[in-house]
């Protein structure tokens, strides 16, 4: 074991070999959303515990903004690397139950929640258990961020890879068996209570507990969210093996208004009674859009630090549209759609959309998000080629059901649903738009993704209809062709009897009688000819 930095201190159950912050450990990766939240609580001259690992943008950045800064790891090499880095910072390694503060702390940060804070050296404590000490280190007035990871939430549907262990050996008795371990947001209160807590903010982190991008406080998830809010929070992408299509199954929570009773993980805000403690000050949702962040308030959304606030525009998302029409064979709906689209890109100008990020309210379509600007303006019926083809291929990749051939390929559906928008293109222009694509940065990441289980399920059933009524109808080939064969064989014989016939008829006495009495008869009628001509 190596000497441990001078900010380091040994508390008792730290694991010597043991590290928190390699790749199999699952550390949430808290990112813009989550930064914006503890910077609006971080006390500038109170004091900070962080407890149990956390990402290192996150640490590095409460270090720098808080006034004292402590934190407390149970990996002895996870507290040397972090005491290295932060020379300033009070590192305490152990187990959370026998930490006992000097003084409480202001604002106590378990974002990766209560698991990772035992040890291999004693049994685990119960969740409760483990709350009430973390609540002990909590200052009159002081604030608690604790995040909570839901063994329901919707992207366990998703999975297909077992969740119980999290595929790691760090969870030598995994938290199902803990009877005090909140199984929805009704028992997470009910237990921040308990310990002597006052909730300010409960929020439900989307899309997956790996790494969240939004937040989206209880009060926000008791309305009916617009879906150009909704939609882009699905979990797609990484190695992850998937039983159902992200976007159809996220949808559907928000839909149904269980946003919170199905998010993937939980970040409760609560305070410890004696102090004051403005749930004003907290925001209603925070939403990451590729490097922006957003502010979710009463009437729309608005752009960190200093955007303006805007409505979040109304309607249903266009691909969520054409998929239905697509899989109701409706072709006159589709048509319909993507000849208001195609005049939509022509008025607009929009050249970065698509149909996945534009809504239709049956009367106009409005962007979800800005997008980027191509270097070039391209012609509009480049632009509508290249949304068409992202659809094209969104909708093949996914095995979705289309009322056009089954082995048309995407190129070739992107020219026939060009001519149903009114607007014809030909391979040159479908060119141009796969590189306005690259150009935008917005490849159509399904191409790259094979379906989920529930769409080979679904595929292989249109496949085994397909293969049935093929069979039938080899099978009424087969017959047909049986009874033609047994008609030919039938012919074949009549016609070797009719020879066998011929043949005995030939060598009767009356047939070779006839044939050399009228050789003769012949041969006189030739001669008269002859004389007479």
């Amino acid at each position: 074991m190596s000497e441990a930095p001078e900010n380091v201190r040994l508390i008792g159950g730290e694991m010597l070999l043991w590290s928190d912050a390699s790749n199999m450990a699952g550390i949430t990766d808290w990112r813009g959303a989550a930064l914006e939240l503890i910077r609006r609580m971080i006390p500038p001259s109170g004091r900070v515990l962080l407890v149990g690992p956390h990402p290192q943008l996150l640490v590095d950045d409460v270090v720098a903004r808080a006034g004292t800064t402590a934190a407390l790891l149970r990996s002895y090499p996870d507290a040397c690397a972090l005491g290295d880095r932060h020379p300033g910072l009070e590192v305490f390694c152990g187990r959370l139950e026998v930490f006992d503060a000097d003084e409480p702390y202001d604002l106590v940060l378990a974002l990766d929640g209560l698991l990772r804070t035992h040890s291999a050296e004693a049994p685990a404590a119960a969740w409760s258990e483990s709350l009430g000490a973390l609540t002990g280190l909590l200052a009159p007035g002081g604030r608690l961020v604790l995040g909570v990871r839901n063994d329901l939430g919707v992207d366990r549907f998703m999975e297909a890879r077992p969740a119980d262990r999290d595929g790691g050996d760090d969870q030598w008795a995994p938290h199902g068996f803990d009877p005090s371990y909140p199984g929805g947001p009704g028992a997470l209160d009910g237990g921040l209570e308990n310990a002597g807590l006052s909730i300010l903010r409960c929020y439900a982190a989307y899309p997956c507990r790996q790494a969240p991008r939004a937040l989206l406080a209880r009060e926000a998830l008791a309305f009916d969210l617009p879906e150009a809010l909704t939609f882009p929070l699905s979990a797609r992408g990484g190695d992850r093996m998937l039983v159902a299509d992200p976007l159809r199954l996220t949808r559907l929570v928000f839909r149904h208004r269980l946003g919170e009773e199905l998010a993937p993980l939980w970040l409760a805000v609560a305070t410890r009674p004696g102090g004051a403690g403005e749930a004003a000050e907290l925001p209603l949702g925070l939403i990451e859009e590729g490097s922006a962040l957003h502010e979710l308030t009463r009437s729309g959304t608005r752009r960190l630090p200093d955007g303006e606030e805007r409505p979040v525009p109304a309607g249903r998302v266009v691909e969520e549209i054409l998929v239905e029409a697509c899989a109701r064979e409706d072709v006159r709906a589709v048509r319909e759609v993507l000849a208001e689209l195609a005049a939509w890109v022509e008025e607009s100008g929009d050249m970065s959309s698509a149909t996945d990020s534009l809504v239709y309210d049956g009367e106009r379509f409005a962007a979800i998000g800005p997008g980027r600007i191509p270097s070039r303006t391209p012609e509009p019926r480049v632009v509508l080629c290249r949304i068409l083809w992202r659809f094209a291929v969104r909708l093949l990749a996914a095995g979705h059901h289309h009322p056009w051939p089954w082995p048309l390929e995407a190129d070739q559906l992107t020219l026939t649903l060009c001519g149903m928008a009114g607007r014809p293109c030909g391979p040159g222009d479908l060119d141009l738009a796969r590189k306005l694509d690259a150009e935008l940065g917005q490849p159509a990441e399904l191409a790259e993704h094979a379906p989920t289980y529930r769409d080979l399920l679904g595929a292989r059933d249109r496949l085994a209809d397909q293969l049935t009524a093929a069979l039938a109808r080899i099978s009424r080939l087969e017959t047909k062709l049986s009874y033609r064969e047994r008609e030919l064989v039938r012919a074949k014989a009549k016609l070797r009897r009719s020879q066998r016939k011929a043949t005995a008829y030939r060598r009767t006495l009356g047939y070779r009688l006839s044939r050399r009495l009228a050789r003769p008869r012949k041969v006189a009628r030739r001669v008269i000819r002859l004389l007479s001509g």
